[in-house]
């Protein structure tokens, strides 16, 4: 397994978390972790319908679906690597994309193939509802995130979404960051990283906060002096 990596490789990286950009070889583990991120995640059991037969083979495709897409539009995916083992990743929008998914007729063929027709309806009513939030001036989207749960509460959430926000600052197009969750116990560690709320958006029997940060270009000693 590979990553491109933006750190040099020595004893000392590998006993702390290091943050690379992922490529192609990260793909099954960035599923994997992904999955186990959403199959509990209010919204998607309500998008894909958890009290029938086959859940978790849609949650599955969907999520395969998304990276796909997300990869063959050649957008940012960064995780967390720790001791060799990736251990959370992000799949993040560039501002310009405002991504239209009624457009992406191949993605929509395999989303209807494997996820089935009402939740692919479903996820994009939800996506288009989502869009209809987000901020005038371009902002970039976090559509998945997740920690593997044998690594939660170890403070990696909050080292992911640092990485996602110094990444988004070094582009000049976009004025902030929006996530969203149908998980409301995570509101106040996303108050406390500075994230307001735009709005919510019912899916079945849950709210879905949808979640805004400003993040500021970064200016360089050069333009300041």
């Amino acid at each position: 397994m590979s990553y491109s990596n933006q750190s040099s490789s020595s004893h000392s990286s590998k006993l702390q978390p290091v943050i690379v950009r992922l490529d192609g070889s990260a793909l099954n583990e960035a599923k994997s972790i992904l999955f186990q991120a959403y199959r509990h995640e209010p919204t998607f059991q309500a998008l894909f319908d958890s009290g029938r037969s086959g859940y978790d083979q849609r949650v599955r495709a969907t999520i395969r679906e998304l990276i796909g897409l997300y990869f063959d539009l050649r957008q940012e995916a960064i995780g967390i690597v720790q001791k060799d083992t990736l251990v959370a990743v992000a799949f993040i929008g560039d501002p310009d994309l405002r991504l239209n998914l009624t457009s992406q007729l191949s993605w929509r063929i395999r989303m209807l193939l494997t996820a089935g027709f009402s939740a692919t309806r479903r996820y994009m009513d939800y996506h288009e509802q989502i869009k209809q939030l987000l901020p005038a001036g371009g902002a970039h989207q976090l559509p998945l995130m997740g920690v593997h749960p044998k690594y939660q509460n170890r403070g990696y959430g909050r080292l992911l979404l640092e990485a996602v926000e110094r990444l988004c600052a070094e582009n000049p197009r976009g004025s902030g960051l929006v996530l969203d969750t149908g998980n409301s116990r995570y509101l106040d560690f996303y108050e406390s990283l500075g994230f307001r709320n735009l709005g919510k958006i019912t899916v079945g029997n849950f709210e879905d906060y949808v979640l805004f940060r400003e993040v500021g270009p970064v200016i360089s000693k050069a333009n300041t002096a």
